[in-house]
Order: structure tokens, then C-alpha cells, then sequence
């Protein structure tokens, strides 16, 4: 199964100024799932896909090919379907054969592991109708849907889901429910007709949530730098890369 990978990293952000290049541990963000995805060994290729001059010399010196998307396809509201479908489209008019499927690495999960790309792709295939397939980490049970509240106008907070959490108290007793791990994929056939990286049937992998951290916001780095130096997340091939 030929895979490539597709690294969205545009030049601006509004939650940390040119957050893909924010130094995390002493590397640039963007080095982090580029650097997992290549000790993979799993990708025939990587394009990162940018609209930043400094985000294109930083994925160059880490290795990996750079396409300028269009400007058009720069802003906060760019679904990343439609950023991946252009470039597709646009290889394909140029005379390229496309791969079988991609691999979205997002930067903004920086302890993305080589094995994650690995089992990732393992589902495809294992599985050949899954059109798309992604890792999920559990959902702990304070953030549990059965105990979401809802506050009001006036200042009253209720339970979403009273009955269900009135039947199920215990962690043990609810649903075990997923969210979004680090990694997803798609077939790009998928991609191309419109279905997304969400399309059906889609496939899952649970993983350990530790390695799921979403790095949003400035609030988000202290907690990435406190895990990677108190040696609860892991990163080996990290090691021999060069620093900022």
C-alpha cells in the first residue's frame, strides 16, 4: 500500500503567533509529527503544505517536500478536506501518481509516536473497506457526556444527561466513549470525491492517551515541556535531531 503524508502548517495563528514554528523542548513544533512520520519508515512521501516562507525552510531542512498552497486556501475557516483535495487534484493534473491513501500529521500533535503511523496504516490493511481510519484515546470520566454540565443564564447548572448518570454513577457502569488521538487517515479516492478524512466507513485504534496532547494554546506548552521532562512522554526519535 503506497501512503504519503500530508503536514497542514500554515503561517498563521491566532492562538500563539506562527505556533508551528514555537519552540517546544527546545525544537520547533513542526519538527515533532514530521520527524515521527519519517521514522515510520511507512511514507513513500511528505509534503508539508504551507504559506509560510520560514515554515518552508524549517520542513526542507527536516527533510520533506513543500508545496505553497494557494492563497485562497490560507485562512482560519480552510477546511483541511478541501486543502488536501486541491493538492490531489492539482498532482494529479501535473501527471503524478497518487498514493492509496494519506496521512494527515498534524503539528499541533507533537507525541505522535512511529509506531502510531504504523498501526494506523495496519487498519487499512486489515480492513479494506474503511475509507478512512483514525486513533482514539478514552475519555476520562470527569469529562464523561453523562457528567457535562450545562450552565444557564442564571447562573444554574444542571446536568446534560441526568437520567443516564442517575443509572450509571460509577466510571465502571457507563459507555466507554472515544475522542480524537493524535493521528487520521483517509483513501484518496475518499479525499478526491468529497467524503473527507471522516469518510464511512471509518475505522478506529485506541491508543494511549498520554500521546493524545492537542497543542492549542500558550496554556498547552508548559503542560508538553512538564510530560517530555519528567520523562512521561517518550519521544526516542527525537533524540538525534538538531535543536533551534
Amino acid at each position: 500500500m503506497n501512503a504519503w503524508g500530508f503536514v497542514p502548517a500554515r503561517g498563521g495563528s491566532k492562538s500563539i503567533p506562527l505556533k508551528n514554528l514555537v519552540s517546544v523542548a527546545g525544537r520547533p513544533l513542526l519538527d515533532y509529527g514530521i520527524t515521527a512520520a519519517i521514522a515510520s519508515g511507512r511514507l513513500d512521501r511528505i509534503v508539508c503544505s504551507t504559506d509560510s516562507d520560514r515554515i518552508a525552510q524549517r520542513a526542507i531542512a527536516l527533510g520533506v517536500d513543500v508545496d505553497r498552497r494557494p492563497d485562497d486556501l490560507g485562512g482560519d475557516a480552510v477546511k483541511v478536506d478541501d486543502v488536501v483535495r486541491e493538492y490531489l487534484e492539482r498532482a494529479a493534473g501535473q501527471g503524478e501518481t497518487l498514493p492509496d491513501v494519506i496521512v494527515l500529521i498534524q503539528p499541533t500533535s507533537p507525541f505522535l509516536l512511529p509506531v502510531h503511523v504504523e498501526e494506523l496504516l495496519g487498519v487499512f490493511e486489515r480492513d479494506g473497506a474503511a475509507r478512512s481510519a483514525h486513533n482514539v484515546i478514552a475519555v476520562a470520566h470527569n469529562s464523561h457526556a453523562w457528567n457535562q454540565r450545562q450552565l444557564d443564564a442564571d447562573g444554574r447548572v444542571g446536568f446534560l444527561f441526568a437520567e443516564e448518570r442517575g443509572s450509571a454513577r460509577l466510571k465502571q457502569n457507563k459507555p466507554k466513549l472515544m475522542v480524537f488521538g493524535n493521528l487520521i487517515a483517509a483513501r484518496t479516492d475518499a479525499l478526491r470525491d468529497g467524503s473527507g478524512f471522516y469518510a464511512e466507513p471509518c475505522a478506529g485504534i485506541g491508543i494511549d492517551s498520554r500521546y493524545g496532547l492537542d497543542l492549542d494554546g500558550p496554556e498547552d506548552l508548559p503542560i508538553a515541556e512538564a510530560l517530555l521532562s519528567s520523562g512521561a512522554i517518550e519521544l526516542p526519535h527525537m533524540s538525534d535531531g538538531s535543536r533551534l
